[in-house]
């Protein structure tokens, strides 16, 4: 077993004239199954279907997607492990100028919105054979979306693609469906029974148990009907609850999203995990010096999916969904044995856990057979009296791999939900956490202290956080430990004003932490946060929210989180001025920054009168002694 084949040399090696499918991705090829293109590609082969990759294509050469000839069933498209402007961009607009999952983390590997293009491109040189999108990037733009890059909004990426179908989510099961159904024979526009897809079509009379979706004319020109599409759309995230939508579009065309697919037993999730993954980035990337997103994920190990945090500007529940899925101990512990092997391990692993590390089961009972609450969450803004707050599994885990022969330490750094944390009553897994899988700082994510913006946000109160603070220092304290707390801040997320800003510097000051970094708000499609900025209206209950959009702004409320960093006290100063808290400029304890003179530089707080007078007596006493 090996990699799967890149070019026709390849194909000629395992005796292959005709794949069954080929895989234009826009990361670099990486059989590792952090990678959303290793596994779906592992998962077809296993069901006896041939794949080949093409990874990064040059999408103004049609030649460059022709070099594993017309594949026998059809084209599948990922812009790859993000989306392709997430990639790209900074919120500010500013290109980045490194691209973790390019060889050599080389930027410009790929195009802007890569799904839509690879499409087309293909589309001009193939004319009727299927393509299938799926990945991060077509999965949240399935619907019409707000694009934050353009400033506009977009329809369903189905459409910009030309593409025939959409795998949205994960897309294990619906991908070997999508295969079995066009190797039977069915023609792919007759594909649209598949639980996680979604399909293009003029005729919608067989539909049943629909929901009508407001049309994307009617969207486009009134964000309020956006809102309340998204609630919709939202509200039906759940293979056991969620209904067919129907996005009406111009000239009669229809785009129509199934129920999502159920989610992964252990023993699917084993299976996936346990294909014979090289667990590296292809050879051919060596010379120019590797994949660097290996780095983050080869000693690592993904024991979740989902989560029932409810993070609004994460776009984890209309991807992944809510419902946490898991690997067995076996399958972790089996994994982790491969690692120990490894001539470049050293001992440490980096990472158990997913989306949220601690998730490791339903938040529920009922949700394997009822599925989730349409209208409440699990956390926010407390906890459900129905959830199960128990780290009994997580850590056993832990413990086990604590003790495989090679590992000196198991680290989390996948991030721990706080609030889940408190509201187990057995401090057991608190205590080991910072005992054993802390290096010296642990990460978290209040994100904010206003309670006003956390609401916005679906994150626990600041009371909680606080609480959270409080527990931690106090078992350090009593392990003997110094270790600390790296908390993760956003600036401008909606609801957040310039008083909000000064709030929460004030918290920073009174706490004696200055973050190195801030996370200003990035609208990414498909999060209840991004439909807040884009409409100014909150999807949950329709009420009007305030957004941030003014970069000067913008900046100003980053600036105040950094308040000590000398390049942004012009930034600060006008914040307090204009906000009317001069109370925070001065020499007080409280004050924020010093006052300046003319010249620009801060004023020097005087000494009082008598110690001058002292000091000058002093020196005159040495004087009169030498």
């Amino acid at each position: 077993m090996g990699f799967l084949p890149v070019s026709k040399e390849d194909m000629k090696k395992m005796s292959c004239e005709q794949l069954d499918f080929v895989y234009i991705i826009g990361d670099a090829y990486v059989d590792h199954p952090s990678f959303g293109h290793a596994i779906i590609s592992r998962v077809l082969e296993a069901h006896g279907y041939t794949v080949g990759i093409i990874s990064q294509p040059d999408w103004k050469e049609e030649r460059s997607i022709t070099v594993l000839g017309k594949p026998r069933l059809g084209f599948l498209i990922s812009g790859g492990n993000m989306d392709s402007m997430v990639n790209h961009y900074y919120v500010s607009g500013k290109r980045r100028q490194t691209d973790a999952y390019t060889p050599g983390g080389k930027m410009g590997k790929r195009p802007d919105h890569a799904t839509a293009v690879y499409g087309n491109l293909i589309r001009r040189v193939y004319k009727n054979t299927p393509i299938i999108i799926g990945g991060i990037e077509a999965s949240l733009r399935r619907m019409a979306h707000y694009d934050y890059w353009s400033d506009s909004f977009k329809r369903s990426i189905l459409l910009d693609s030309q593409a025939d179908l959409i795998s949205y989510g994960m897309g294990e099961k619906s991908i070997v469906e999508i295969a079995d159904a066009l190797a039977s024979g069915i023609a792919v526009q007759d594909i649209t029974f598949i639980p996680g897809t979604i399909y293009k079509t003029r005729d919608i009379t067989g539909i049943y148990d629909e929901i009508l979706l407001p049309s994307y004319e009617r969207m486009k020109t009134d964000p309020k009907e956006y809102a309340r599409s998204f609630g919709l759309q939202y509200q039906n995230t759940d293979p056991f609850t969620g209904k067919t939508l129907i996005e009406p579009y111009p000239n009669g065309v229809y785009v129509v999203q199934n129920p999502p697919q159920t989610p992964l037993t252990v023993e699917e999730m084993d299976d996936i995990y346990d294909l014979p993954y090289m667990r590296t980035y292809h050879p051919s990337y060596e010379s120019q010096g590797g994949v660097p997103a290996i780095a983050e994920i080869k000693f690592s190990l993904i024991s979740n999916r989902g989560c029932f945090g409810g993070c609004n500007f994460c776009a984890l529940t209309f991807h992944q969904g809510r419902t946490i899925q898991v690997r067995s101990h076996e399958s972790l512990l089996q994994e982790a044995s491969l690692m120990t092997a490894d001539k470049d391990f050293k001992g440490y692993i980096h990472d158990v856990g997913g989306p949220t590390a601690n998730f490791r089961h339903p938040s529920c009972e009922k949700q394997m057979t009822q599925g989730v609450c349409k209208n409440k969450q699990c956390l926010f803004p407390k906890p459900c009296p129905n959830l199960r707050a128990d780290h009994t599994d997580y850590l056993t885990l832990l413990r086990r791999l604590r003790t495989l022969p090679g590992v000196k330490k198991v680290f989390i750094r996948s991030g721990i939900r706080f609030d889940y944390l408190l509201a187990d009553a057995d401090d057991t897994f608190f205590q080991e956490l910072v005992e054993h899988h802390v290096s010296g700082q642990l990460k978290v994510a209040p994100e904010h202290i206003c309670d006003s913006v956390l609401s916005k946000m679906g994150k626990p109160s600041r009371a909680v956080y606080e609480q959270f603070v409080k527990k931690y220092t106090r078992i350090n304290e009593t392990l003997g430990k110094k270790q600390f707390l790296v908390p993760y801040l956003m600036s401008s997320h909606p609801g957040s004003t310039l008083k909000e800003a000064i709030e929460l510097a004030e918290y920073l000051r009174d706490a004696g932490y200055m973050p190195e970094q801030v996370q200003d708000f990035y609208p990414t499609p498909s999060t209840v946060s991004t439909v807040m900025y884009y409409t100014g209206i909150d999807p949950r209950n329709g009420q009007k929210v305030y957004v941030c959009r003014n970069p000067h702004e913008k900046a100003m409320q980053r600036a105040l989180i950094q308040y000590r960093n000398p390049n942004n006290y012009e930034l600060v100063r006008e914040a307090l001025m204009k906000a009317g808290r001069q109370d925070l400029i001065g020499f007080g304890p409280k004050c924020l920054i010093r006052p300046r003179n003319h010249s620009g530089e801060p004023i020097k707080k005087k000494r009082p009168e008598n110690s001058v007078k002292k000091k000058t007596i002093r020196n005159v006493h040495k004087k009169k002694k030498s």
